[in-house]
């Protein structure tokens, strides 16, 4: 009898504590995709069914907890709008308030993405102050997913969905606080963008460890781009700051990394391929759309004169290799000693570019610039023709500086370079045969080579020396 009463006490007593939880992202102020079938989810310790209630459509949708806690359902959004609220309810009831419904983004990366709206110790972001005063917006809303790392899966992140204003726009990502503010502006909806970054990340640390070890076997275990350090690990990242968001529904992803991998530059297409499949498996939405950017030049001290080049060939590789994917190009905003560029605008420009041309089909707006099509060689002459410039080419009417030939030697030299019937007429006094030629090809230049509309023509060599 005694046992009976306990038994029972125990049962009334497990539900009385029982509750429904919601990780980080679910919160007040926070940004859903629109016209889409959202998950949610959670955690509960109760057994009791979950009800969600949404104020935009009025509809209640249900929820059971699962053998592990967790729980999930989806939820039908409408076109943009809101502040709305949503109601889940089991043995405790949740009220989530300020709920817009628009255009979600990750922005993920190393330290040129981290950088912050205000800039590093020492390191500033131009035009900053200006850019923060005129920040304050109710309808752009940023996630900072705080820095953590795992080695085994989480299912929780911490972080919150603040307003943009002076202060939250000056602790967000400067590339990734621009995009979004542009996209909204744009597209006039509201835009909530997910930070998950961490400076000096290779992008192995951002990919699950067993895909790692599939693609690259041995190669994982003398790798210069990695160390023992926990944000250099591979699938550390991944683990602690991808994984918790998995599911969030999404309209793309911008990503700005790359200068760790250079040590390992003849892997990074196959890194880049596997991270971006891989995620778009967990998220399990469809191909939603990776915008990439390569990295900027720079006089990368005791550094191959080709690693970063090379690096850079990967990165623009990834557009001709994976669908739904695009690169900023940045051959011409970098800084000769610094490897944190301040011109973040440049960056935050191209990106949204991208994703107002190949995300939402605005018209009139070029994501794209020159891309080398062909070359043709009379004589001493090398006549270069590029692809994707339906108005021309133009250096502004500057000279032409960032082009090298080569003959069967393989020593490539200085030449001369100048449009014409928007072709490249490229020829080098110190090469009477040429074969090959290589255009801004070094760790550090400046781009010179722009379409009419102003996007510029991403460094590019002929050979495969």
């Amino acid at each position: 009898m005694k046992f009976k009463l306990f038994f029972i006490l125990s049962i009334f007593g497990f539900n009385a504590m029982a509750e429904v939880k919601l990780p980080a992202l679910f919160s007040n102020g926070m940004v859903l995709q629109q016209k889409s079938s959202v998950k949610i989810w959670g955690f509960s310790t109760g057994s009791k069914k979950i009800t969600i209630t949404t104020s935009w459509d009025h509809k209640t949708y249900q929820a059971n907890t699962k053998y592990d806690g967790t729980w999930d359902s989806y939820l039908n959004t409408p076109t943009a709008g809101g502040p709305y609220s949503i109601q889940i309810n089991q043995e405790n009831k949740i009220t989530l308030n300020d709920v817009l419904i628009g255009e979600v983004w990750i922005c993920s990366g190393q330290s040129n993405m981290d950088m912050p709206m205000k800039g590093y110790g020492g390191l500033p972001i131009t035009n900053s102050l200006d850019i923060l005063v005129e920040s304050v917006n109710p309808k752009l809303r940023l996630f900072h997913v705080e820095k953590a790392y795992s080695t085994t899966p989480k299912n929780d992140v911490k972080g919150l969905w603040r307003h943009a204003d002076a202060e939250t726009a000056g602790d967000f990502s400067a590339v990734g606080y621009q995009f979004a503010s542009l996209l909204q502006k744009h597209l006039g909806v509201p835009i909530g963008i997910i930070q998950s970054t961490w400076g000096g990340s290779p992008i192995e640390a951002w990919t699950d460890k067993n895909v790692l070890q599939n693609l690259l076997g041995d190669r994982l275990n003398f790798n210069r781009a990695i160390s023992k350090a926990n944000h250099q690990t591979p699938g550390n990242l991944y683990n602690a700051m991808i994984k918790p968001l998995v599911g969030y529904h999404i309209a793309g992803v911008i990503w700005y990394q790359g200068e760790q991998n250079r040590h390992n530059h003849q892997d990074y297409l196959a890194l880049q391929i596997a991270m971006i499949n891989l995620w778009r498996e967990q998220w399990n939405i469809g191909q939603w759309d990776f915008f990439g950017v390569q990295i900027a030049p720079m006089a990368y001290a005791n550094e191959s004169r080709l690693a970063v080049p090379l690096l850079r060939e990967a990165q623009l590789q990834l557009t001709d290799s994976l669908s739904h994917t695009g690169m900023a190009i940045t051959i011409d905003g970098g800084e000769e000693y610094n490897i944190h560029p301040a011109n973040k605008t440049l960056v935050a420009k191209r990106l949204a570019y991208l994703a107002l041309e190949k995300t939402y089909h605005k018209q009139g707006i070029a994501s794209v610039g020159p891309k080398f099509e062909s070359l043709q060689i009379k004589g001493d002459t090398l006549n270069i023709k590029f692809s994707g410039i339906p108005l021309g080419i133009t250096s502004y009417g500057k000279p032409i500086t960032q082009f090298e030939v080569a003959g069967s030697d393989k020593v490539f030299h200085q030449a001369k370079a100048k449009i014409k019937d928007n072709k490249v007429i490229v020829v080098s006094e110190a090469v009477k045969e040429p074969v090959a030629v290589r255009y801004a090809f070094k760790n550090w230049c400046v781009g010179e080579i722009y379409s009419v509309e102003g996007l510029p023509a991403s460094p590019f060599r002929t050979d495969n020396w």
